[in-house]
């Protein structure tokens, strides 16, 4: 959303045109440019507030320049900023007071923070804090190999801290990020006789398309085929016929003909627009010499696996004339199953952290997995995280990102669905069937996943950058917490024995995070 540069002492902020900046040229905020990002700023003398945030339908445009106005104007405008309904940061200076940064509740882009002789530094975009990386953080690292994702405001690098959801920042010298209290959510209730889930679910889609203003002939959606980027884009094309543009990267193996043939006949059947951009992950596997990470690019950790696949597909899609994605992220969380209600389910959430790999610092590091993590929010935190992933690739072909399963309506419909209506997605499968869908579009039978991609790129591609790891070293070594000799024998299995899709797929971790620490220190 974001890019700073902030020394506590600069006062007098003016606008130039793409950014805020202070008299004495040592801070400058500078907005992403885009139809739904709108700045603010005001001043009451002293005090000093700029505000950048996603737009909300009907109200007008407003000024970027920064305007005079009363110490008791300024409160309110400054707290009601704190209410706005969609993505935001909050920016307060005033002379001989820290910095105070407030983020919104729904994070729509990240916000990654840094800070270095006196100066705080901020963007979207990891790589930009490459220079205030001071190591590894042990305890985030360990989350990112046992595969135990958690949001907080660790990070994979000492000196570079996320801003989580409603968390506020403070920085005169030092940074402090404050978490803010959990949000509460509801629990699942008893249907009346007379009921209408779907109704309620269709309501809430339209709720979440119409907090912002879309401008239809240049969104696109997501269109995987799956049943959540399905529930989304068949209700775009429903309200906008003829308008709205599909995307998607299609998969290789098993469940291949069935995706781009339900994805075909959902196309058919619904009114979307003429253009359907597919990227053939046949033709692109990962981790070639020529991506950006095999190349010692500095990508964030945090961003997409499937980083080089999204960078060329989110090119076609504003070479098309997008400016914003539509997608289905969330939608797992949304109507996800809890262990109280499913005995399966707690079973499928145990996760085997005994990886042959994990140095001695990362198995001692396992169980404060959770020390230190954000509080409830809204979305869940495997959501937030998501977004994140997908936010960078996005912003840098000049694409907003944005996901409806986020909003407070569809979370809670979701927290109040009966189990039934949860498990296995019903909710989905349902909303889809009420398209005239066939069975075959709406219980699709074969999974559908990037399972063969991860398998045969590790194989074609992944093998060697591991005997790399091996062969030169690495900062994850170095750190203890990569283990040179349990790595080896599972790359001799990986090269000799048939492929297990667990644990060999989480050798996919160990290459990304090799990559960014090679690139970051």
């Amino acid at each position: 959303m974001l890019k700073l540069r902030i020394t506590p002492t600069d006062m007098a902020w003016t606008w130039n045109g793409t950014a805020y900046v202070t008299e004495a040229g040592g801070s400058e905020v500078t907005p992403f440019t885009h139809p739904l990002v709108e700045q603010i700023a005001a001043v009451d003398g002293t005090r000093t507030a700029i505000i950048v945030r996603e737009r909300a339908p009907g109200r007008a445009a407003t000024s970027a320049a920064p305007v005079t106005v009363t110490p008791h104007e300024l409160d309110e405008i400054t707290d009601q900023a704190r209410q706005w309904p969609l993505d935001y940061i909050l920016i307060e200076t005033a002379p001989l007071r820290p910095v105070r940064i407030t983020a919104g509740g729904v994070r729509s882009t990240p916000l990654f923070l840094s800070h270095q002789d006196g100066i705080l530094h901020g963007s979207w975009d990891m790589a930009d804090l490459r220079p205030y990386v001071r190591g590894l953080n042990p305890k985030e690292v360990t989350r990112m190999l046992v595969y135990r994702p958690r949001y907080s405001t660790d990070t994979a690098f000492v000196g570079i801290h996320r801003m989580t959801e409603r968390a506020v920042a403070t920085f005169g010298g030092d940074l402090v990020i404050r978490y803010p209290e959990p949000v509460l959510h509801a629990e699942p209730r008893t249907l009346t006789a007379n009921a209408d889930v779907l109704s309620a679910f269709r309501t809430g889609i339209d709720m979440a398309l119409d907090a912002r203003p879309l401008e239809p002939d240049a969104t696109l959606c997501h269109l995987t085929g799956g049943l959540d980027s399905g529930s989304i884009a068949t209700r775009a094309a429903r309200r906008w016929p003829g308008r709205v543009n599909t995307a998607t990267l299609v998969i290789i193996g098993a469940g291949r003909d069935q995706q781009v043939r339900r994805r075909a006949e959902i196309r058919d059947s619904l009114p979307f627009g003429p253009d359907d951009l597919c990227l053939d992950t046949r033709d692109l596997l990962m981790f070639t010499p020529s991506s950006a990470r095999a190349r010692g690019a500095p990508v964030s950790p945090y961003d997409e696996p499937l980083h080089q696949h999204f960078v060329e597909l989110n090119a076609q899609i504003a070479a098309l004339g997008a400016h914003t994605v539509v997608t289905g992220l969330g939608g797992d969380e949304m109507v996800a199953v809890g262990s109280a209600e499913s005995a399966q389910a707690a079973r499928d959430k145990r996760q085997n952290f005994d990886l042959p790999w994990l140095g001695p610092r990362a198995r001692a590091g396992i169980e404060y997995g959770d020390d230190g993590i954000a509080p409830p929010a809204m979305a869940g935190g495997i959501t937030l995280l998501a977004a994140e992933c997908v936010a960078p690739p996005l912003l840098q072909a000049g694409l907003w990102p944005v996901h409806p399963f986020t909003h407070r309506a569809l979370v809670e419909l979701g927290d109040q669905l009966p189990f039934h209506w949860r498990e296995l997605k019903q909710l989905q499968r349902r909303h889809l069937s009420t398209f005239g869908l066939s069975e075959d579009a709406c219980n699709p039978k074969a999974r559908e996943s990037f399972a063969e991609l991860v398998e045969e790129s590790l194989k074609l591609h992944g093998i060697a950058l591991l005997h790399r790891i091996l062969n030169e070293g690495s900062p994850l070594i170095e750190g203890g917490l990569l283990d040179p000799d349990g790595l080896k024998s599972m790359v001799i299995a990986l090269e000799s024995e048939p492929y297990r899709e667990d644990p060999h797929s989480k050798l996919v971790e160990v290459i990304t995070l090799d990559a960014a620490a090679r690139a970051f220190l």
